[in-house]
């Protein structure tokens, strides 16, 4: 599968997940600079009104930085947009987003048909993440030029399915652009999600312990010394399923292995869970991958980190 043109100059196949209130503009700069996609959840620009100066700076920096370096341009950024019921300044930051022509738009928990029309109406392309087939067509029909995979794994909400079963459903018909979403921490891993369909990977929860995030040094610590297994999959804190750690959950006062089960209706990225934690400022979410993370580091040298041991899994198949 081929990659439209506005991804042609990155130097790793990846999109750098939106991470809620963690990615920020420093974030998204330094992924973009250092050759994939950056990107952030509109809502992380609080009040609403710091988005446009957040589109500002990094529509500037970007742009600075290419025309010093145009033999190695930044990635395209992207903006991640939740289009549930609940985000009540959906419209006023997809005109944002228009003023500044954001080459990428993320949707989440939702697709509609007038918002993939609106991106394209200013040249934009869109990508919605999906846990499951029947969602996947569902966001096509609507107009999404991209799909995201998020399988078993996933930090934040994550889905059931297995990487290998989702993609290969999601391949049987759709050829267009494909991300792969699921403890994707390595080199290596993806270099595997292009085995299997994949044309990008989509990569969150190491770049938490990056110097640039905007979460606290307990967080990055935790995610340092996490491992697949401190990983609790829980619909309860914001009414849909998705992956936490569990010291986080314990700290809360929460039993991880009782939890209960949540409510859609509670969805308001606040929590709503009977206790005074909320979801992701309190209960940090993360996917299985952490076991790889060693360190907090620079989201640059991550990056070449990544793109070492993709290169050099690549020569290893090759020369088999």
């Amino acid at each position: 599968m081929s990659l439209p043109p506005i991804l042609s100059s990155l130097r790793l196949p990846v999109i750098g997940a939106p991470l809620f209130i963690i990615s920020n503009p420093d974030l998204v700069i330094a992924q973009c600079k250092a050759g994939i996609v950056g990107s952030f959840p509109a809502l992380n620009a609080r009040p609403a009104s710091q988005l446009d100066e957040w589109l500002h700076r990094i529509t500037e920096e970007l742009a600075a930085h290419n025309r010093a370096n145009p033999d190695q341009p930044a990635a395209p950024f992207a903006v991640n947009q939740i289009v549930h019921r609940s985000n009540d300044r959906l419209e006023s930051d997809l005109a944002t987003c228009a003023k500044w022509q954001v080459p990428i738009v993320i949707t989440s928990l939702g697709a509609r048909e007038d918002l993939n029309a609106a991106v394209h109406g200013w040249g934009g392309s869109t990508f919605h993440d999906v846990i499951d087939d029947r969602f996947a067509r569902k966001a096509v029909e609507k107009g999404a030029d991209g799909l995201i995979a998020v399988a078993a794994g996933a930090g934040g909400h994550a889905g059931r399915l297995s990487p290998f079963a989702l993609v290969s459903e999601i391949r049987q018909w759709f050829t267009g652009p494909l991300a792969l979403s699921g403890s994707i921490a390595t080199g290596g891993a993806i270099l595997a999600a292009q085995a299997m369909g994949a044309d990008l990977a989509y990569i969150g929860s190491p770049f938490i312990a990056t110097e640039e995030a905007n979460a606290e040094p307990g967080y990055k610590q935790a995610v340092v010394d996490g491992r697949a297994a401190d990983i609790i999959y829980s619909n309860l804190f914001t009414g849909v399923h998705g992956n936490y750690l569990r010291g986080s959950i314990e700290a809360a006062g929460l039993d991880p292995d009782n939890l209960p089960e949540g409510d859609l209706k509670m969805m308001d990225f606040g929590g709503g869970n009977g206790s005074k934690a909320k979801a992701w400022r309190d209960i940090w979410g993360s996917g299985q991958g952490i076991g790889s993370v060693t360190r907090v580091e620079p989201a640059a040298a991550l990056v070449e980190r990544l793109l070492g041991e993709y290169l050099g899994a690549r020569e290893r198949v090759l020369s088999r």
